[in-house]
């Protein structure tokens, strides 16, 4: 597990009453899994003061639907048994509202793409009869010009003239406008989660939902028509239901059609930010508590005592098709906004609490092999992201406690130890082999950012 801190509370007394937000990231499936399993390690180590008791909850894609859970007040061991079809708080998040099939436009657009095209062929004959008496005159010249000097060039030419004679402001029907916009329609987790409020008590919207539960929540999307971020909350855009809210951040593109909420189309909100530690930052908190599942993987390492590079398996990520491709250059992107972000943080006057980032390991083989959009690898995910998170704690364990405790977030190591025990009794996780456990870093002292990299 990756731990980057930023310490800019140094020196200073602790505040009467901080707020503490937790700022969760996207990650699809597999990484909505990993969080809450991460979640539920961290919830293990508090004592008093849990994760369902904090001031400011901020959410994008994956981490908008866990905001949203958190802070309705629904813990991460509740939303383990959720994903596990157990819960009796919360209706199973199901495949069928997953994987909603984009039915109307796989039907309407190919339909619409014959009509044009049949439309086209009759208009574009009725052109060419009405130029025909001037059509020589027109296209003598490039077309001779061929004749002469055969060449892409001059063919190119010959056929813009004629094109431009018969039919200068006709086009051809294209097949990329027709189509679909998604593969899926996410429009049925929103309904998933009006349900599941509607089942809780709670209200859907957001500034029902703040005095209800007296702490704030917003999520985030990207309006696909300006490209800009689109904030929701209560003092913020409050005109729209939390579960449309949701359906908006969550739409990634070309997997889910864009959520058309009140006439906006809107996408996935990791389009236009990794996480937002800014809003957080911007209400005034004082401790930053963010979980970000995806980030590169590092697959050229140093050997030691030489200075042969050599890869993961002995393999190239390339030499593992288009899939690991695409896989790591999401994760780069990404994670470099985040990494820009966290530094524009560290130099921001304005801020002087502290942001504790939760990441995976970035030599972490086995979930950066997950696909981020495999509903039944929930379960393993929500066991490693448990795993990762409680040994990197376990291992840095008096950091976090100074930095949690200086905003009256008080930890047990010795109760944690316990819980985990209790979890993987319960649901017959093997404990993590000596082997497989994180060495514990060397030589790190804290600055105001210190990376604390295990593993």
């Amino acid at each position: 597990m990756g731990l980057t801190l930023i310490r800019k509370s140094r020196g200073a007394p602790p505040k009467r009453n901080p707020k503490v937000a937790l700022v969760l990231a996207g990650g699809a499936v597999s990484g909505g899994a990993f969080k809450v399993g991460g979640l539920k390690a961290l919830d293990d180590f508090l004592v008093e003061r849990k994760i369902t008791d904090f001031d400011v909850y901020v959410g994008l894609s994956a981490g908008a639907i866990l905001a949203v859970a958190l802070a309705a007040g629904v813990s991460p061991s509740e939303m383990v048994k959720v994903l596990e079809g157990t819960s009796r708080r919360m209706d199973m998040l199901r495949p069928v509202d997953f994987y909603n099939p984009n039915w109307r436009e796989f039907a309407v657009r190919p339909a619409k793409l014959l009509y044009d095209l049949f439309a086209f062929l009759p208009g574009i004959g009725g052109d060419l009869i009405r130029a025909l008496p001037t059509l020589p005159d027109a296209v003598s010249g490039p077309f001779a010009a061929f004749a002469r000097q055969p060449s892409y060039v001059n063919f190119e030419a010959a056929a813009m003239a004629l094109i431009q004679h018969v039919s200068p402001t006709r086009e051809m029907p294209a097949l990329t406008n027709h189509i679909p916009s998604g593969f899926f329609d996410n429009a049925s987790l929103e309904r998933w989660l009006r349900r599941n409020l509607e089942r809780m008590r709670i209200p859907n919207d957001f500034r029902g939902f703040s005095r209800k539960r007296g702490c704030d929540l917003y999520v985030t999307a990207c309006d696909l028509d300006t490209a800009e971020r689109e904030t929701f909350g209560p003092d913020e855009r409050n005109d729209i239901s939390i579960s449309e809210a949701v359906q908006a951040s969550t739409a990634l593109p070309v997997f889910y059609k864009p959520a058309r909420i009140k006439g906006v189309d809107y996408v996935d909100g990791g389009v236009r930010r990794t996480a937002n530690i800014d809003v957080a930052i911007e209400k005034g908190c004082d401790l930053i508590i963010c979980y970000n599942p995806f980030r590169p993987f590092l697959n050229r390492i140093d050997a030691e005592g030489g200075d042969t590079p050599y890869f993961a398996n002995g393999r190239y990520l390339a030499d593992r098709g288009m899939k690991m491709v695409l896989n790591q250059v999401f994760r780069t992107l990404l994670h470099s906004r985040l990494k820009l972000g966290l530094q524009r943080y560290l130099t921001d006057d304005r801020f002087q609490g502290d942001i504790l980032l939760l990441e995976p390991r970035e030599r972490d083989t086995e979930f950066f092999n997950v696909n981020p959009l495999a509903f039944w690898k929930r379960q393993d995910a929500i066991h490693h992201g448990f795993e990762s998170v409680r040994l990197t704690i376990e291992q840095n364990f008096e950091t976090v406690q100074d930095v949690l405790s200086h905003y009256g977030l008080e930890m047990d190591r010795d109760a944690a130890r316990r819980r985990a025990d209790r979890v993987r009794t319960e649901r017959g996780w093997s404990s993590p082999a000596a082997a497989e456990l994180p060495a514990q870093p060397r030589g790190r002292t804290p600055l105001r950012i210190v990376r604390t990299e295990t593993g």
